[in-house]
């Protein structure tokens, strides 16, 4: 499976203990050269840097042969959505809601955060309603409610499952 990502899933995902599950789920995840930079910026958690500074052997840096242009977007989400496009990806792991719009738009498939970690419960790599805590303890941008409900659907389909 080809696997492309922006820097937010990654970022959510080591600030809450979290990101063995992208190889568990996808083997190897491919991130442009612009997505490493984000990463690298100095205002991230030590966590984040010293994950970038010494990447893990799954984690892929390439670099798009073309750049899109798609307004409004920073340059990282437009990295990651051309590389997806040029390898033909089969999912882009994407949170930001115009980067999401864009890649859809091109027939790029997307996963954000939080249905990753859904995914991996379904899998039962982790626990989702410790994952859905730790992420309300960060500044991780989503309603709390939404995760409420998305926990309890989760829970109700594991039970019927």
């Amino acid at each position: 499976m080809l696997v492309v990502a922006d820097s937010s899933p990654l970022i959510a995902l080591i600030n809450i203990g979290h990101i063995d599950i992208l190889p568990q789920l996808f083997g190897t995840v491919i991130i442009p050269p612009a997505i490493a930079t984000e990463l690298r910026d100095v205002k991230r958690p030590p966590a984040i840097q010293l994950f970038i500074g010494r990447p893990p052997a799954w984690l892929i840096e390439r670099t798009p042969k073309t750049t899109a242009t798609i307004p409004l977007l920073d340059p990282g989400e437009v990295a990651a959505i051309s590389l997806a496009l040029e390898i033909n990806a089969d999912l882009l792991l994407i949170d930001e809601n115009l980067g999401r719009k864009a890649a859809t738009a091109r027939g790029i498939h997307i996963a954000g955060t939080i249905g990753i970690l859904e995914q991996a419960a379904d899998q039962n790599l982790l626990d989702l309603k410790e994952a859905f805590g730790r992420i309300k303890e960060t500044d991780f941008w989503i309603s709390h409610e939404l995760l409420d409900v998305r926990l309890k659907l989760h829970l109700e389909r594991k039970k019927q499952g």
